[in-house]
Parts: structure tokens; sequence; C-alpha cells
């Protein structure tokens, strides 16, 4: 499986097959622990693609001896950080441990 959402959908039909009431134990084991192998790649691909767009996010901020040294540095990030106030920007928090619906990821 190539893409992320191809193993979403995997994934959905194991939880499927598992379900199912006619299942023998052998193979409700079997795809659960292709599941499970499934899912922990999936949460590494997740934390890969975080850790991507947090860095995408972030702007080196000055740090406050910087800022003390530098009267145009810190200038220069009050208006920054004043434009991204003016254009209502978001703040991405897309993984964090509030949003989790069934408790999978470690906090």
């Amino acid at each position: 499986m190539n893409n992320f959402e191809d193993k979403l959908h995997r994934l959905e039909e194991l939880t499927d097959t598992i379900k199912q009431s006619d299942i023998s134990l052998e193979d409700a084991l079997k795809a659960f622990e292709e599941g499970i192998k499934l899912a922990n790649g999936m949460e590494k691909e997740l934390d890969n693609i975080e850790s991507k767009i947090q860095i995408l996010m972030n702007e080196p901020e000055v740090s406050s001896e910087e800022a003390e040294d530098s009267p145009k540095s810190s200038t220069t990030a009050k208006k920054t950080s004043a434009k991204k106030a003016a254009k209502n920007e978001p703040i991405l928090d897309l993984f964090n441990g509030s949003t989790e619906v069934n408790g999978t990821r470690n906090a």
C-alpha cells in the first residue's frame, strides 16, 4: 500500500472483518495483528507529517537576549505578529491530545 488513504481503507476493512460474528478466532487474531502493524506505521507517518507542519508553521523566534540587544529584531518580530493577527491566521494544533478519539496516541 502506497498512500495513507489506502492504508486507512485497509484498516477499516480489517475492523469490519474482526466485527463479524462468524469469524474464527485465528482469523480475527490475524486481522488484529495486521491492523496493529498498519496502525503503528500510520502513526509514524502522522508524526512525520506533524513535524513537517510544525516546521512550516513556526518562524524562528527571537530570544529575549537578542531582543534586548537589537531593538530592530524586536520591532520585526512585533510586526510579524501583528501581521498574523491582522490576517486572523488560524493556529494549527492538529495533533493535540484532546482531539484523540480512541486513545491510541501517547501524550
